[in-house]
């Protein structure tokens, strides 16, 4: 099944074209979603954007995850059709050593008093680079990844 939306994120209007498979949730109803979601929990920062300016900042968790959106908590209801900007820790490390963090840019679809979904625009991984910790209680640093 081939589903044609349009959204309009930032003033601008967005084709959102989804697939559809036929799969089943444990309570019988079908499942909508084109896309494999992955339950990923983690700590998330969201900034919502007002052209070049951030109107509101706030944190929450991600409860699911798809390479089309994310589902997270917030503190408030988020305002549909804005533009967002996700940051998260990435759970697994680059190289088993290198920690990372998940950039998400992309548009409020829905939001509710328990949370929001977002449609992925784009994302990009960043390194957070390597942190020092102490040894002991003296002055004495290790470099870890």
């Amino acid at each position: 099944m081939l589903i044609l939306n349009e959204l309009r994120c930032g003033g601008r209007a967005v084709a959102v074209i989804e697939t559809q498979e036929e799969n089943y949730l444990q309570n019988g109803e079908q499942e909508r979603r084109g896309k494999r979601r992955f339950h990923i929990e983690q700590d998330v920062r969201y900034k919502m954007l007002y052209g070049q300016r951030i109107a509101e900042t706030g944190a929450g968790k991600t409860m699911n995850i798809s390479s089309g959106g994310v589902w997270f908590s917030t503190e408030n209801m988020l305002t549909t059709g804005m533009p967002v900007e996700l940051s998260m820790n990435w759970p697994v490390l680059l190289n088993d050593a290198c920690p990372m963090k998940l950039m998400i840019y992309g548009c409020v679809v829905r939001s509710n008093e328990r949370g929001a979904a977002v449609a992925i625009e784009r994302y990009e991984f960043r390194t957070q680079g390597r942190t020092f910790q102490p040894v002991s209680n003296h002055a004495e640093y290790r470099l870890t990844s």
